[in-house]
């Protein structure tokens, strides 16, 4: 019987699981496909067919088991692999116009003579600006393989003529720290915004360059990291353990029980560290979290993380497509499952989680917090109390502030109001402001955003009918336009690196983990 399997079957499915396959249902399959595609009254795209049927299969099991189109993987992959092919540059849209925030540093644009304001309106003869083009159509010009021409058409403030650039692809690096920087005298501050394939090296040498500045504790953001590679992971939690700590174990069904432990040679084992995670955090960033907590190792502060402990295999097929499967759970060291409960097939109902953690009060009161008295688990080094049952609960719970931006910024923000006044105010001053603030540290201190783009955000949002409730309404709004508008200036001025330094200010999980290393006396976990 094994004999009437496909081949492709054959390298995908492990030897101790082929006995499982079911000979008759696999030609069941087939036999459905082959009478639709010969005999079915009208014509079908086989093609589409065949896709349908592959997410209706995986539509009926756990969360995260997806299909993804050749377009749809490589789009996946690139931002985890560290690199992709393209032409180098960060860049905004201004209304339907691509703006160069920055060429990367010896990237093929900046060698090819683009600067930063230049605005891109023409790819290999194709207009792109003022067409109303989607960005992802944007994008899709923009990037091709390595070695091929991309022929820009550009307008350079202050000149009258449009300007030409044959701009060679290459492989663009992409980095998955944000931000490292001294947060306080003796503490560094590092955001990993996703596991990716350089997420071990970045994170080890930002730590060295740190620990030079004279960094004595860490603050790890972890915050918004949706998760990544767990060989990234892995690699990231060997910076804070000794060598052989068993940092997470997966375990399923078919696949057998794996260990992943610290390789040695970590460069932060000693020093404190506090790890900061939100609802948002999710599987590589709960590895991490999970195994520095049960290691007594890390302070974690913020809010419950998402719960997203299913292990994905990638399958991938023959035409580039790809099947993510879940094939295992991911265990933290001292037992618990990551992995948040579901039921499968109800995946509106997993999507609406964090909405219902909003709507009964999680986000925002500790008493509101459900934890799960069935699954208690004790850390390995000093016997706290930690608890299972989906997600890694912080040790300090920072609740969710819904007061800090008024219902008015909020809906200024979603018009894209914010982005556009800074994007055209930055082009239209940036070599005053260059020259003007040399150092991020002189701007940060002295730096005031201009009333009169203040006025304009809310001209434009009134123009929309959007108008403040009252007095305090508008002067709460314009407070926050400021502080966003100067950390915005300061991105396009430097990096994300500097826009963080500004956003941290009032951070309130970030300023709650600077006065827990303040503190000498021992923190008192969440217990309830």
């Amino acid at each position: 019987m094994k004999r009437l399997l496909p081949l492709f079957l054959l390298t995908v499915l492990p030897t101790f699981a082929q006995s499982e396959v079911d000979i008759e249902q696999l030609r069941k399959l087939q036999t459905a496909h082959l009478a639709i595609t010969n005999l079915y009254v009208d014509s079908v795209d086989v093609k589409k067919l065949t896709e349908d049927a592959i997410v209706g299969m995986l539509e009926k099991l756990d969360p995260h088991s997806q299909y993804s189109n050749p377009e749809e993987t490589k789009k996946l992959n690139e931002p985890l692999e560290g690199n992709f092919e393209g032409i180098g540059v960060e860049f905004r849209m201004y209304e339907d116009t691509l703006v160069v925030s920055r060429p990367m540093p010896k990237g093929p644009s900046e060698k090819a003579g683009i600067v930063a304001g230049d605005r891109i309106v023409g790819v290999n003869g194709i207009t792109i600006a003022g067409v109303k083009m989607p960005q992802d159509s944007i994008m899709k010009k923009l990037r091709g393989p390595k070695g091929t021409t991309a022929q820009l058409k550009v307008v350079r403030t202050g000149l009258a003529d449009t300007l030409y650039f044959d701009v060679v692809r290459a492989k663009i690096p992409i980095h998955t720290v944000d931000a490292a920087y001294m947060i306080a005298p003796g503490v560094g501050y590092i955001m990993l915004e996703r596991f990716g394939a350089t997420s071990g090296k970045e994170v080890k040498e930002k730590i060295a360059e740190l620990q030079a500045q004279g960094m004595k504790d860490l603050i790890f953001d972890l915050k918004l990291n949706g998760g990544g590679y767990l060989g990234a992971a892995a690699e990231v939690a060997s910076q804070f353990l000794p060598k052989g700590s068993l940092i997470v174990y997966t375990d399923g069904r078919v696949m057998p029980k794996q260990k992943f432990t610290a390789e040695g040679g970590g460069l932060m084992l000693d020093g404190k560290v506090v790890v900061l995670v939100d609802e948002y955090s999710a599987s590589a960033a709960e590895i991490v979290s999970g195994a520095l907590q049960d290691h007594d190792r890390a302070v974690l502060v913020g809010r419950r993380t998402f719960g997203k402990g299913l292990v994905q295999r990638p399958i991938d097929l023959p035409d580039g497509s790809m099947i993510r499967l879940t094939v295992s759970h991911y265990y933290t060291p001292s037992g618990r499952c990551i992995q948040k409960p579901y039921e499968k097939g109800k995946k509106e109902e997993y999507r609406d989680d964090l909405d219902q953690r909003y709507k009964h009060g999680e986000l925002t009161c500790i008493d509101s917090i459900r934890l799960d008295s069935t699954k208690v688990f004790q850390t390995l080094k000093e016997g706290r109390t930690v608890y299972g049952g989906g997600g890694i609960m912080p040790d300090i719970f920072v609740p969710l502030d819904t007061t800090k931006y008024s219902e008015l910024y909020r809906k200024i923000s979603r018009a894209n109001l914010i982005v556009n006044a800074s994007t055209k105010y930055i082009n239209n001053n940036r070599k005053k402001l260059a020259s003007k603030y040399e150092d991020f540290d002189t701007f940060n201190a002295t730096y005031s955003v201009p009333e009169k783009l203040l006025t304009e955000i809310f001209e434009k949002a009134s123009e929309k009918d959007l108008k403040p409730k009252d007095d305090a309404e508008q002067q709460a709004t314009a407070d926050q336009l400021a502080f966003t508008l100067k950390a915005l200036v300061a991105y396009d001025l430097w990096s994300r690196n500097e826009y963080l330094r500004i956003i941290n200010e009032r951070d309130d999980i970030v300023n709650r983990a600077l006065e827990i290393l303040k503190e000498e006396a021992p923190i008192e976990p969440v217990d309830k």
